[in-house]
C-alpha cells in the first residue's frame, strides 16, 4: 500500500497545486483510506505517510509543507488550521528495548484549534477544543481547551475568552 500511495502521490497529488484541484487531492485521499470531508483543503505540498490513517473533519486546512507521519492514526477536527510546515509524528520508538520497537500513538486534534507554523506535534498528544499552538512550538504534553501554549517544551502562555 505504502509504495502504491508513494506513486500516486507523485503522479496524482503533487502535481495539482492550483487551488482549483483542492476536491481532487481530497479525493486522491479519499481513495486511499482518509477520512476526509469535501471541505477540507490539503495543500499540495503535503506529506501524508499513510492516508488511511487520517481523519479530517469539515473546513478544516492542512497548510503547506507539513508533515503528517501518521504510522499511527490522525485526527482533526473541523475548523481546524494546522499550518504551514509543522509535524505531526504519531508514532515513537520504545527507548527501554534493545531493538527499539516500533510505538504507534495517535494524535488527536479537535475542533477550532490553530497550530501555528512550524509546530511539532509530539506522538500520543491530544489538543482540545479551541486551542492555539503559538509558531515553532514543541508539545510534549496534553493542550487543554480554549488555551493558547508556546514553546519548547510548549508550556500554557494563557486562558481563551470568547465573551
Amino acid at each position: 500500500s505504502r509504495l502504491i500511495w508513494n506513486f500516486a502521490r507523485l503522479i496524482l497529488f503533487r502535481p495539482f497545486a492550483s487551488r482549483l484541484c483542492i476536491k481532487w487531492r481530497v479525493l486522491v485521499l479519499k481513495c486511499f483510506g482518509a477520512k476526509i470531508d469535501w471541505t477540507t483543503n490539503v495543500y499540495a505540498s503535503v506529506k501524508i505517510w499513510a492516508p488511511w490513517n487520517l481523519e479530517i473533519g469539515k473546513n478544516s486546512s492542512l497548510g503547506p509543507q507539513v508533515d503528517c507521519y501518521n504510522q499511527g492514526k490522525i485526527t482533526i477536527g473541523s475548523n481546524t488550521i494546522i499550518s504551514q510546515k509543522t509535524y505531526l509524528c504519531a508514532s515513537t520508538h520504545d527507548y527501554t528495548q534493545k531493538d527499539f520497537p516500533l510505538i504507534l500513538k495517535p494524535i488527536t486534534i479537535g475542533d477550532g484549534v490553530w497550530v501555528a507554523a512550524d509546530a511539532f506535534i509530539a506522538p500520543g498528544i491530544n489538543i482540545e477544543n479551541h486551542a492555539v499552538v503559538a509558531a515553532r512550538s514543541a508539545v510534549i504534553k496534553d493542550v487543554e481547551k480554549n488555551t493558547i501554549v508556546g514553546g519548547n517544551p510548549a508550556k500554557l502562555i494563557k486562558s481563551r475568552s470568547f465573551e
